[in-house]
This record gives C-alpha cells, structure tokens and sequence, in this order.
C-alpha cells in the first residue's frame, strides 16, 4: 500500500477528469471561442469544465505531509500547452541545409573551373608551374624551369651567383630522381647505397651570359656524361625561357667517395650498369680552362678573411657543407670595391676537402686586372683559396668579373644611395 502511494505520488496516474481536460483545448485571453492544436476553432467550454481543470492542477499529492510531484505536473502541462498557429509559411519545410549543400558544391564547382581556365597575363608563369620538370630527347636530358623569386634577388636587382647555382644542382638531383635513381643522399643510386658510395664534386667551371631578374623564368637542361675511367661529368644549360637567350653554361666532374671512410673510390661495375644507359655522346659545355689555379699564401694574398664558421643550415643531407656555399665564402675576402663595380661572369673552382660543421676557415683572394691600363672599366681576375686554420685546403679557386651592366636598371631607375 505504502509502495503503491510513493509510486503514486512520483508518477501520478490522471483521473479521466483530468485526461479529458487535458485533451480539451484550453482558454484563451477568456474568450467564448478556443483554438485546438491544430488551430480550429473549437465549441465553448462550460465553466464547469474550466474550473474541473483547475481543480485538478491545483491538486498536488502530498507524502507524509510533504508536497511532491509539483515539477512532473507542471512539465506534463507545459507539454501539453498548446503551439503556436501555422500558417501556410511555417508549414514549408527547412530548405536552408539543402540550400547550404548546393551553394558549397557550385563553390567547389566553381573553383575547379577557374584553376583548369585560368588564363595568366603572363604565359611564362606557367611554365613547367610546379616545378617537377621532364625527360628530354630520348630521355638523356632533363628540364625544369625556375621563377625568380623576390628573395632570390641581391642588391643589382637580380639573381645571385648562389640562386643560380643551386638551380644548377636542385636540377640535377630532380634529373636523378626522374630516371629513379635517386635512393639515399644526393643521387646515390640504389648500388652506391648498398655499398656506401655518394657522389662529390672535384671541378666546375661556369660562365654567366647575364644574370635573370625579378619574375624571370629560367629554364634549364642538364645532361651526363662519362668523365675518364671513375669520373662522370653533368653539363647544364640555362636559358631565358621567353627569349631563349642563354644566361649560364657550367660544367662539371664528379667522383664517388665511401661516406664512411670519406674516401674516394672507383666506380664499381654494378653502379657503372646503372648509370651508364643515361650518359650522352657529346663535348663539354664549356671548354676546359687548362690553366693551373695557384696556390695563396699569406705573403701573395691582398685579402684575408678569418674564422669562418659552418652553420647548422649550410650542411647538407651527407652531412657535410653544401658545394654552393664555398663560393659565398670564397666572395667573403673580395674587395666590396669590386663587388659594387663589377659581376661575376666566370669561375673556376676545384675542390680539394671537405668541410664540416665544426670547420673553421679562412678566405684568401688576389685580385689582379686584365691588360696593362689597370683601369676601373677594365675586367678583373681574382684568385682565391679558402683553407681551414689549420692550413688544409678547401678550395681553390679563380674568378672573372666585367663591368656592371645596365640591365636590371633599365626600367628601375637608379638605386637609392647608400643601397650599394
């Protein structure tokens, strides 16, 4: 009994009284007509009716004298209350997911139509745009193109020597990649892995036509070939993509060397099978310049620049520093006098060691002119050598340098003073 009047009093049972007032629509601003739910309008009630459904909402159960039930009669009222009238409006369905769905499909519709129509202003810019390059003549040359960037420029308006040569080799290792060679470190082949066996540089020679400015597009090809009996020479090409006039030629010998014992080896017979079916049958690029490169001592050299250190970032995947910034360093020790008068048209670099991260170095230069009148607009022939402290050489080196031109000026109006 107790059990039946607790459930009682937590879930009420409503009296048929109750379920008819219930169902019954309710009163509305005291009127003599009602709205239903669906919003007919409904008979007048009698006051006898009302006043029942008073009655049985101020009824409140009650255990051991405590009122109980309060909330779960007035949630079954307020369920019960009635909705607001619809009209012909709030009838129609949702359509704003459906209406959201569509507008992001015609977006991404959109969106792909104007990147397959895109019509640049300029047709070079999408010249080879993303930069993967491609397999030329019979597959033995490769070609990518490159954009000049704003941050690859210096402070002529073009391209530094170091933006050039680094296209050089980023072309070089796609090259290799392409032929799917490119295994482990910088274009060892899948034979140089097992044996431990990467590629170094030992000569290049390079000769600048003239340097590309900001927005250019170059385009450069890239080759191989043999280089005696354990060498291989990699010529390259560069060109203006829209003029075809040539910007750079450079050549240049590499060797194999055991990263483990860095020292240099011979071209096993396994490697020799892989690389062979991609060397090409022609003359270098370039003439070899058979002049010996000197050696610089402290007593021949104009300039000296000391304790020159590797950072973190100049070291490259086979963890020693990157052929591209010796040439930085080697310009280190060059008079700022030519730097701002002359350009960089010709260079001449062998490689004698490498260099690691906790390297220390010094740049040496001796610069002497060409002819007898030793005059500004004559051209200028530098020697360098850049050594460790301990006196071990790095590099040597011999540079040629013109007279500025005019070219990346043209249309830019004098350099502000003091930019130089």
């Amino acid at each position: 009994m107790v059990a039946s009047m607790v459930t009682s009093a937590f879930f009420p049972v409503p009296s048929s009284s109750s379920v008819a007032s219930a169902k019954a629509p309710k009163l509305i601003n005291e009127g003599a007509e009602r709205l239903g739910v669906r919003g007919i309008v409904a008979k007048p009630a009698s006051q006898s009716g009302a006043m029942e459904v008073k009655a049985q909402a101020q009824a409140i159960p009650k255990v051991n004298g405590t009122k109980v039930g309060l909330k779960a009669e007035a949630q079954t009222v307020e369920d019960d209350a009635p909705s607001a009238p619809r009209t012909f409006y709030n009838q129609l369905p949702d359509w704003s997911f459906l209406f959201a769905a569509i507008t992001t499909i015609f977006l991404a519709a959109e969106k792909q139509f104007t990147l397959i129509d895109w019509k640049p202003r300029r047709p070079d810019m999408l010249a080879d745009a993303f930069g993967l390059g491609k397999i030329m003549q019979d597959g033995l040359v490769f070609r990518q193109n490159f954009s000049i960037r704003s941050y690859e420029i210096g402070a002529d308006r073009t391209a530094s020597i170091e933006t050039l040569m680094n296209h050089l080799q980023e072309t070089a290792l796609n090259h290799a990649r392409s032929a799917g060679l490119l295994v482990d470190g910088f274009g060892s082949t899948p034979e140089m892995t097992k044996k431990n066996l990467i590629w170094v540089v030992t000569k290049m020679q390079v000769l600048v036509e003239r340097y590309p400015s900001w927005e250019d597009v170059v385009e450069v090809d890239t080759w191989v070939a043999s280089s005696g009996k354990n060498g291989m020479r990699r010529d390259w090409h560069v060109h203006d993509y829209r003029t075809g006039q040539t910007v750079l030629r450079a050549t240049s010998v590499w060797v194999m060397m055991n990263k483990l014992t860095r020292r240099l080896s011979k071209i096993p017979e396994e490697v020799r099978a892989e690389i062979g079916p991609y060397f090409v049958d022609r003359d270098p690029i370039i003439d070899e310049d058979s002049r010996k490169v000197q050696k610089l001592q402290d007593d021949t050299a104009d300039y000296i620049k000391r304790g020159l250190n590797p950072r973190w970032g100049d070291l490259d995947i086979n963890q020693h520093v990157n052929n591209v910034k010796y040439i930085g360093w080697i310009l280190e020790s060059a008079p700022i006098s030519i730097l701002e008068s002359h350009e960089l048209v010709g260079m001449t670099l062998e490689y004698r060691r490498e260099c690691g991260r906790d390297s220390v170095l010094q740049s040496l230069t001796a610069v002497s002119n060409h002819g007898s009148d030793c005059s500004p607009a004559a051209g200028i022939e530098c020697q360098h050598l850049l050594r460790l402290e301990s006196g071990a050489e790095i590099m040597r080196g011999r540079t040629e340098w013109r007279p500025k031109r005019a070219q990346g000026l043209q249309n830019m109006g004098p350099l502000p003073a003091g930019s130089t």
